[in-house]
């Protein structure tokens, strides 16, 4: 069967000769399929241009080779761009870039809120004691609540839940802002931000969604992780700066007002993309707390030694240096968690967990040697940049293993736990470095992130040893 030559766009000015072709009574009919005409575009063809495969047709019994319209050179680079990135990969999901919008929104005052209190009701009553008694209770009150809020969630879904405990939340928020105000009673300021402990939890939900669009795709579940706990460093970078901006160039109780509008305003947008919400999985039996899945006690107990570091570092680097110094390890950890995300998936989990954990231990020595050797500022600087580089994997690693033990109907249930897990240890750490602070100085204090990461290292490591015992 002859095939005639294809026709090329400089010569689409000729009509192309056609040979009428004997019928073929032997065979089926075939309808004869007109080859599509190029069309000029007016501009000159570039000798650059890539070569186009001709799309072969059949008309009248004859296989003919019909010109096939080659993409533009910009749609061959977003092309690459978005093959070669695997953010931009991730954030093409249909639905992905709304609630996204949504939830950084209602994320950023996590690290507003907790400052805004301190520095109002600091200004207002003139006690640090105080201000951090009121906010260690909130947080308190966080750990208690969140995960049966996370359960409501899993339960009757993001939607039906997230908004009216933000507004349980948010209330609190107003409630605390009037007894500052009016100079009420001392309770009243503890009662009110205890009202706070409502407020959902806006990066699980965020997680819970990439996993329901991407079940089964490890590397894109990988890519997602990293960029929520990239966008957690960011995060608790601009929202500490940004309450204390607001609080000094307006008033005491601006930051706070400025946090619950964001926060009602972020989850109202966030609940809205009903498309991507993760379905309600039915419940025919009772299912028991994601406690008693094996080796969840252990990832938690890894949760709150690590946040034992972050509690530690923060409050010896206040100490020592001021705390503008700390936004370098968020921003050490938050291009830390890109890069990592950019990575291939681990085969092994838990090993990668552990070499995270070991990374991290190690590099939290750099800013006790530094203190310890008097290191300028900017050493130190360096240091805490380096030592935030390990802890954005290590979380990434952690949260990784906690989906995959979590059944699917109490994924919110588990990462809250473990976001209440680390919440603890961010206390217990602030707590164990303002004592070696004040008795030891901050040079021995910058002792405890490193100790707290040794003793997360332990646990893991046990934790590993004693489920391959089991398995055995």
């Amino acid at each position: 069967m002859p095939i005639s030559p294809a026709t090329h766009p400089e010569t689409a000015s000729r009509p192309a000769p056609s040979q009428p072709a004997a019928p073929d009574r032997t065979g089926p009919r075939v309808r004869p399929v007109a080859a599509p005409r190029p069309v000029l575009s007016g501009r000159p063809v570039l000798a650059f241009a890539p070569p186009v495969a001709p799309l072969l047709a059949v008309s009248g019994g004859q296989l003919v080779a019909a010109p096939r319209s080659a993409p533009t050179s910009g749609e061959h680079r977003r092309s690459r761009l978005s093959s070669s990135n695997p953010y931009l990969r991730l954030l093409a999901t249909p639905g992905a870039r709304a609630f996204t919008a949504g939830n950084l929104i209602a994320r950023l005052p996590m690290g507003m809120l907790g400052v805004s209190a301190i520095i109002m009701i600091a200004g207002s009553r003139g006690s640090y004691a105080l201000a951090g008694a009121v906010t260690a209770t909130g947080l308190a009150a966080t750990a208690v609540v969140a995960p049966f809020t996370a359960r409501l969630v899993d339960r009757f879904g993001q939607a039906r839940v997230a908004v009216p405990a933000t507004v349980l939340s948010v209330l609190g928020s107003l409630a605390l802002v009037l007894c500052v105000h009016h100079d009420a009673a001392a309770w009243t300021l503890f009662a009110a931000y205890a009202a706070t402990a409502t407020t959902p939890n806006t990066g699980g939900m965020s997680r819970a969604r990439w996993a329901h669009l991407h079940r089964g795709d490890a590397a894109a579940l990988h890519t997602a992780n990293s960029f929520e706990q990239a966008a957690d460093e960011l995060c608790f970078m601009l929202g500490p700066v940004l309450a204390a901006t607001l609080c000094g160039a307006l008033f005491p109780e601006a930051g706070t007002l400025v946090g619950a509008a964001l926060l009602m305003t972020g989850v109202l947008v966030f609940a809205a993309q009903r498309a991507t919400e993760p379905p309600v999985a039915p419940r025919t039996r009772t299912v028991a707390s994601p406690l008693r899945t094996p080796g969840m006690p252990a990832l938690l107990a890894v949760f709150l030694a690590t946040g034992a570091v972050f509690g530690a570092l923060e409050v010896v680097s206040i100490a020592h240096a001021g705390g503008a110094i700390l936004a370098l390890q968020a921003a050490g950890s938050c291009v830390a968690g890109l890069v990592y995300g950019a990575l291939r998936p681990a085969r092994d989990v838990h090993r990668r967990l552990l070499l995270c954990l070991t990374g991290m231990t190690a590099l939290m020595s750099l800013p006790l040697l530094a203190a310890a050797g008097s290191a300028a500022l900017p050493v130190l600087a360096l240091c805490l940049l380096l030592a935030g580089a390990a802890t954005a994997p290590t979380m990434v690693t952690g949260m990784t293993l906690v989906q995959q033990a979590t059944r699917p109907e109490q994924l919110n249930e588990g990462m809250t736990l473990s976001v209440t897990a680390l919440l603890g240890g961010v206390a217990a750490g602030a707590a164990a470095g303002g004592w070696l602070v004040e008795h030891a100085g901050t040079t021995s204090g910058y002792a405890a992130p490193m100790t707290a990461a040794a003793l997360a290292l332990v646990v893991a490591a046990a934790g590993a040893a004693y489920g391959r015992w089991r398995r055995t």
